[in-house]
Formats: C-alpha cells, sequence, structure tokens
C-alpha cells in the first residue's frame, strides 16, 4: 500500500508500558465468532490464541489488568442497531457470548458487555480504567475492521495510549487487515505484535510501529 500524501504527515512516535498504567482490553473473543455452530464464524481463529496467550499471560504476570469484552444482544428488541446490518447474532445468556475456553478467561477479571461495535460505547469501560488510573491500553480480538478498531478509535478519541499487536488480532480479509492496521498506525495509536507487546510488559521495552503497509 503506498502512502497517500495526506498520511504521509504522520507522527510515528514510541510508547514505553508501565503495568500500573496498562490494561489489555481482549474484544469479541467468543464462540459466536470464533467456533463451530457461532452464527458468524470467522475461520483461522485459532492462530490468533497463541500469541494472544502470551499477551495475557505477560499482563497478569506484570500486573496489569485483562478486560474481556462480550458482544451480546437482548432479545426482542425492535430495532437492534448492529442486526439492522448484520445477521442476529450473540443473543445475552447464550453459549454464543461466552469467552471461548482456550483463552482461560478468569470469573474475577472484568467482564465488559457491550451492544455495539466499540467496547466503549455506553459501556462502562472507561469510567472503570480511570478509576484504575490506566491510560494505556493493548487491544485486540475480532475483527480488526469492525470492533476492534471501533474500540481503538474511542480509546483514541478519550486520551489513551493505545498499541494494537496484528498477530493477536484478524479482519474479515486481508485486503481489511491490511487497511485497519495501517489507518490504526496512522492516526490512532502503534500497531506491534506479540512478541514486542511482551517484552514492553515484562521489560519495559519501547514499543513503535512495525510492518505496517504504507
Amino acid at each position: 500500500m503506498n502512502t497517500d500524501s495526506f498520511s504521509s504527515h504522520r507522527h510515528d512516535g514510541t510508547m514505553r508500558l508501565e503495568p500500573a498504567r496498562t490494561a489489555v482490553i481482549v474484544v469479541d473473543m467468543i464462540n459466536e465468532f470464533c467456533k463451530p455452530g457461532g452464527a458468524m464464524v470467522l475461520p483461522g481463529y485459532e492462530k490468533l490464541v497463541p500469541p494472544q496467550l502470551s499477551v495475557i499471560e505477560a499482563a497478569r504476570e506484570a500486573g496489569a489488568p485483562v478486560i474481556w469484552v462480550h458482544d451480546a444482544h437482548r432479545r426482542d428488541m425492535r430495532r437492534d442497531r448492529e442486526w439492522v446490518k448484520r445477521t442476529p447474532h450473540c443473543v445475552e445468556g447464550t453459549w454464543g457470548t461466552e469467552i471461548i475456553g482456550d483463552l482461560g478467561a478468569r470469573d474475577d477479571e472484568i467482564h465488559i458487555i457491550k451492544r455495539r461495535y466499540s467496547s466503549f460505547f455506553q459501556t462502562d469501560l472507561d469510567m472503570t480504567l480511570r478509576d484504575m488510573l490506566v491510560d494505556q491500553l493493548v487491544i485486540f480480538g475480532v475483527v480488526t475492521n469492525i470492533c476492534v478498531r471501533s474500540t481503538v478509535h474511542d480509546a483514541f478519541f478519550n486520551g489513551y495510549e493505545v498499541v494494537v499487536p496484528s498477530d493477536c488480532c484478524a479482519a474479515t480479509g486481508p485486503r481489511e487487515q491490511e487497511s485497519s492496521l495501517y489507518d490504526i498506525a496512522t492516526h490512532f495509536g502503534i500497531v506491534s505484535d506479540a512478541e514486542h507487546v511482551v517484552g514492553a510488559l515484562r521489560s519495559g521495552a519501547i514499543l513503535q510501529n512495525l510492518n505496517v503497509a504504507g
């Protein structure tokens, strides 16, 4: 992807994660989007699990909270905004809204229910993070170009520093993955990978944009 003249004016800064200021936000790694029988399964989710687990475990070891986001929709709404555009999915209280077992989500960790694409929109995520004095976020999950990207946008709008490990996310296709990561790196945060994020959590290594097309 060639850098357009507008995006060429970006500033590629760096980021040093401080565990006391950092939270990991895991977006929609739920049965509905990953497991056979889900309403909208994204093929290949299993490739995300090892790098995601490495970041999750590094965060736990460093004392940074891991926050699990579940897409969930109430039954019998007259006009659920997501269902206007997408197949009905993630009905509240069903198997589909549960975090996949592969990731070992804990009941004593924070779980956020969202009704729209963004993990921030009309949830208490922002208030929760501010109460924890967190202003640095590691955000990943599915899908990159919808719920992850929407969450990253709102994190940026709310003043958080954001890093997205690219190998911990998957989009609806290669084009969407490349474009979304490019835009995140250009306008909203830093795009790195699990190895570097783990290093940053464990040793304070500096993060910068890596392997972003353009």
